[in-house]
Parts: structure tokens; sequence; C-alpha cells
């Protein structure tokens, strides 16, 4: 499932189509959010310098964290950072957001910027993250720096959705967000989103906008909500290493399809799995309940001897058509109602035979009276 969400952005858009557009939505009960979203960023980037990608340039929006943060992940995952800054760009609205650095130095208060801001020249400091308009044309050129003009396309990673949010109104960042799907040379773009943080109306314009919405839950709910008792505890460090994994794709003919999987959260990175069967039960979270759960071998016997009403049993002997007024038991001491060997079975006899059972004994045979004649209508 999640090598679906890869190809889909690897592959971009179509002529004249919106840009795949992918939220990455976590909450404090399962916050891996980030480690998804960096390791689509890897996937995404190496698909970039292999050429298997649309995209021929990245674009990456930080606002919760530092360039060098991103520039640290990708060489960890074998990537020449200093030979590929022709096809990624940072846009650093970390180190200083609102430009008060910036003003501080040029008071003399300030003596310079931290080396964050300098980290290498893939980073470009933007100072004013609260005007969305100045924040999209300075995204278009950092694009077009790395790709160029004509059609060739690249890709945006919005670290951030919050801190957008927190500065912009959401119909400001929904504008921006809407704007950057529709250019021509954008060929995907995602970010990442804390849904507990904003009203539900909020995370749901944002996810209107994506085509892709992949939603991080634990693996097991706390009881009542609640973290304090010793059983819970057993579960919050349970749902602290891995978590469920939904991802919903919008089609472009309207459908929709969901998927599942299981997150693990490991020192070597991030992997996805299958989620378990429904049958697997984890005996250790069964609740404790004063009855069994289980049927015993004498249970599942009697279980299997009921006889099912309307249940036609043979048994060897002749099939008995039970009518629903009287039990097959005490069918054996009468005539039978109608029996297999009384049913006509000659093909070249050319007849058959229609068996009307009334629903009581009160019931009056059929006439060509008209049943609701003393209404008036």
């Amino acid at each position: 499932m999640a090598e679906s969400i890869y190809r889909a952005l690897r592959d971009g858009a179509l002529e004249g189509e919106l840009a795949p557009a992918l939220t990455i939505k976590d909450s404090v009960a399962s916050p891996f959010a980030l480690q998804v979203f960096s390791h689509v960023i890897s996937q995404l980037f190496s698909s970039i310098l292999a050429g298997k990608s649309q995209s021929r340039g990245l674009v990456v929006v930080s606002f919760s964290r530092s360039p060098s943060f991103y520039l640290d992940l990708l060489k960890n995952k074998g990537t020449d950072v200093a030979s590929s800054n022709k096809q990624i760009q940072i846009l650093d609205c970390y180190s200083d957001p609102l430009g008060w650095k910036d003003q501080l130095a040029g008071s003399r208060n300030f003596t310079a910027l931290s080396n964050e801001a300098l980290v290498s020249s893939n980073a470009i400091v933007f100072r004013e993250v609260k005007h969305m308009d100045k924040l999209y044309n300075s995204i278009i050129e950092l694009g077009k720096g790395l790709v160029g003009g004509g059609k060739i396309r690249f890709s945006i990673a919005i670290d951030s959705a919050d801190e957008m949010l927190r500065h912009a109104p959401v119909s400001s960042v929904a504008r921006l967000l809407s704007n950057l799907r529709s250019h021509d040379q954008i060929s995907s773009i995602f970010w990442l989103l804390h849904s507990d943080l904003h009203e539900a109306r909020v995370t749901a314009v944002l996810e209107y906008l994506s085509s892709i919405v992949a939603s991080l839950e634990p693996s097991h709910q706390l009881a009542n909500g609640q973290r304090g008792d010793l059983e819970n505890f057993s579960l919050i460090k349970h749902n602290s290493k891995k978590g469920k994994f939904h991802v919903r794709f919008k089609k472009r003919n309207g459908r929709v399809r969901v998927m599942s999987e299981e997150v693990h959260i490991e020192q070597s990175g991030i992997n996805f799995t299958s989620l378990p069967s429904e049958g697997a039960i984890n005996q250790g979270l069964v609740p404790k309940v004063q009855f069994s759960l289980q049927l015993s071998e004498k249970e599942r016997i009697d279980k299997a001897n009921v006889v099912l009403p309307f249940e036609h049993q043979g048994n060897g002997k002749p099939i008995q058509i039970y009518d629903g007024r009287r039990s097959l038991v005490d069918s054996k001491h009468e005539r039978p109602v109608t029996a297999v060997e009384n049913v006509q079975t000659n093909e070249n006899c050319g007849s058959g035979e229609i068996i009307y059972y009334r629903d009581s004994d009160d019931e009056m045979p059929d006439s060509d009276e008209d049943p609701d004649d003393d209404l008036d209508i």
C-alpha cells in the first residue's frame, strides 16, 4: 500500500489535470507522521535521481525542521547531496520565519544569523510566512530554478501545514495549496498535518484538497480514553512502536479506495507490513470477563446437531416438506404431507403438481369475491 503512494507521487500529473496531493496526518496517540513524511521524501528523491519520476526536482518547504535535518536525512540514505544540489532546493521557513533575526541584525543588536540559515547552497531563507502569496511565488521560483521553464515538472514537500495555519487563515492556506496543485509545472505535492491541533472542519478542508489521505492511528485504543491505570501503560508502550496506517485514494473517476497496513517504527527506520487477520487475537489484550468467549467440544457437537427450521431432513428416509405448522416429530405418526416418491419424475409425462398450504385451518377457500368489497373508497 505504501508503494501505491510512492507510485502515485512518482508518476505525477496527467496533462490538463491537477497534480496528485497527499495529506499525511497523525495525532498525539500515534505521532509517526514525520517518519512517514521523511520516508516519502527519501523514496521520491531517489526516483528523481534515477530518472524514474515525472518530476525532475524537489522543493522542500521546511517549517518544523531545519534544512540540515533533510540534508542529513538524504545523506544517511546514501544520497550525495553535494552532487545533486541541482535537483533539490529547501525553502527555509524555520530559521527566521517572521524576519525578527534579520531586523535584530539590522539594528546591530544581533551579530549574525546562525549557521542553520547558511547550511549550504541548497537552502534559501524565507522570512514572510504570514504572506501566502509571497510564499507561493518563492516556491515556484525555486522550482523553476531547478528545472527551468517549459513543461518540465518538479515536486513539493511541505513538512508542516500546522505552521502555515498558525500564521494564516485556512482560506489562504487552501488557496495556496490549490494554486500549487493546478500549476502546469507541479508534478506532485504532499504535506504533513497534526489533526488533533485543529478543528474538524480545518482538517476536512485539507483532506478535500488531497487526492490521497494517509492517516496514522494507534494499534490499540486506550480504555475510556484514560492513561492512568496499569493496563493502559502497556498499551501506550505498545502504541509507541507501531500503529495502523490507513490510506484513502480518490480516483479520477470519482471512486474511493481504502487500504490499511501496519507501520513499525524501528531504530533502522520505518517498515510497513500487512495487518494481521481478524482471527488472530493477542490473548494478552483480550479483556478479562466472567464468561468464556470460546465453545467447548461438547458445545460444538450440540450446536452441529441442532435441527434448523425448514431444513430438509433425509437421513435415508423419504424427504418431507415442513409446512411450518407441525413438528417433524409429530409428522412421524401422520400421513406425510408430500413425499419424494409421490412427485412425478417421469420426464415424458409432461405433467406437474402444484401443492398449496393455507396459512391456517381457518382460512377460507379462494373465491371470486372481492375481499375489499366492504370498503367505502
